[in-house]
């Protein structure tokens, strides 16, 4: 449950990070019709959007931390994803510009820029998955907790707990119309690499497997709880 947790603040946090990456297109989005329901329902089929996409990671990484238990290496992978986030605090941010990464935010681009033009529930809830797709350091840290579950159910679960985290404060930019003042944003921002470091310490604990209850469990033995 405390990884559940976990992922939940990260999304709050996290969230701070998005309204100055993803604000502007919060603001941008169509309105499916000229009532105010309408306008409410678009915003929320965007943001319900987005969760879809982590929740769809979480089954992939899910997936991926279920092998490594089956594997008998997860204690080891938890570890390392915990070490690498913590080096991914001091890396370069010159991985932002690699050409992998700037193909793909510009086809996920493509897509949105189209579907920007379109007025239906439809277009605007696409608009949140591709979103969910576009690169965000935040979202890889949720993706190293959800291989850190060992399940897909878990994983996902995980990923859905961070999406809906950050729907609180998108959805007041997107519905207000307004972004977070660029000063007290940059205050605030100062809590991601707290989060970082947080999500971090618990994957490498987690790894240790002292018998702390929930954070640091014993992954030797099997539990009768565990999910799938």
């Amino acid at each position: 449950m405390i990884d559940y947790w976990t992922a939940f603040i990260l999304g709050i946090v996290g969230s701070l990070h998005c309204a100055g990456m993803c604000g502007p297109l919060a603001l941008a989005l169509p309105a499916a019709s000229r009532s105010s329901a309408s306008y409410v329902a678009g915003r929320i089929a965007y943001n319900i959007g987005r969760v879809i996409t982590y929740c769809i990671l979480g089954v992939v990484f899910g997936l991926v931390g279920k092998t490594l238990v089956l594997a008998g290496i997860q204690r080891w992978i938890s570890i390392a994803l915990g070490v690498a986030l913590l080096a991914g605090l001091f890396a370069s941010r010159k991985l932002v510009f690699w050409k992998p990464v700037i193909f793909l935010l510009d086809a996920v681009k493509r897509s949105m820029s189209g579907l920007l033009k379109r007025r239906s529930l439809a277009a605007l809830m696409t608009l949140g998955m591709l979103n969910g797709f576009l690169p965000c350091g935040l979202v890889y840290v949720a993706c190293a907790g959800a291989i850190a579950t060992g399940g897909v159910v878990t994983g996902t679960i995980h990923m859905a707990a961070f999406g809906v985290g950050t729907i609180p404060l998108m959805l007041a930019i997107s519905i207000s119309g307004k972004l977070i003042p660029l000063s007290v944003r940059l205050k605030l921002l100062k809590a991601i690499p707290v989060s970082v470091v947080l999500v971090a310490t618990l994957l490498i604990l987690r790894g240790m497997a002292l018998g702390i209850p929930y954070v640091s469990p014993d992954l030797s033995q099997p539990s009768c709880c565990s999910m799938p």
